[in-house]
């Protein structure tokens, strides 16, 4: 065989080697863009049910307002965490353990606030809880909870698909060249396995 016969048989193979290399990387590429777009979807999820939830105390603690006759400090608290709460935006590109942990820090404040100064009004307060208005308020706000527990559990599992693939050879080669960075899960606040004193909360 001829020399330029072999030596262009040797640019088709690495040519092709080349081609076999792209469409290895893009492959692996568009995997991970699709595990990302998962995660940023789960996490919008995450915040819809957060913001249905902030929404629903906001509306409560006005029906609270207009429906009882008390002292406007028995929900200054509420009224302080759901501020603080909904001014903490998580940039969903900068899923960080810190800032996870800093935001679910904001919304269990909220919720502890909430939880005590509710129960307190519902002690206090029998011809308020006897409203439907509240009643059915307060019901949503149950069932937001159980929705943001689902939403939360399936960032996770997101979130969990998506590590394992950024960080498993050869994956983890293509996500270093285009940072695909690890993404942080929730996980429980400090003492959540504690049950909150509401008594003593109200006291503070």
């Amino acid at each position: 065989m001829k020399k330029g016969g072999c030596l262009g048989i040797g640019v088709l193979a690495v040519l092709a080697l080349a081609v076999m290399a792209i469409m290895w990387g893009s492959g692996i590429y568009n995997g991970l863009i699709t595990q990302d777009e998962k995660v940023k979807n789960a996490w919008g999820n995450v915040e819809t049910d957060y913001q249905r939830r902030n929404d629903l105390i906001g509306n409560l603690v006005a029906t609270v307002e207009q429906a009882a006759d008390f002292e406007r400090g028995t929900l200054t608290d509420v009224i302080e965490a759901r501020s603080k709460a909904t001014s903490i935006n998580l940039d969903v590109e900068n899923l960080t353990e810190e800032n996870i942990a800093r935001f679910q820090q904001a919304q269990n404040e909220l919720n502890q606030a909430f939880l005590g100064r509710m129960n307190f009004l519902q002690e206090n307060y029998p011809q308020l809880t006897a409203t439907q208005q509240f009643r059915d308020l307060s019901a949503q706000i149950e069932g937001t909870e159980n929705r943001i527990n689902v939403s939360r559990n399936r960032y996770n599992e997101a979130v969990l698909e998506y590590n394992n693939a950024v960080r498993r050879v050869p994956a983890n080669l293509v996500a270093s060249i285009f940072n695909f960075d690890v993404k942080a899960p929730f996980k429980s606040v400090e003492g959540a396995d504690v049950a909150p004193d509401v008594r003593a909360e109200f006291g503070k």
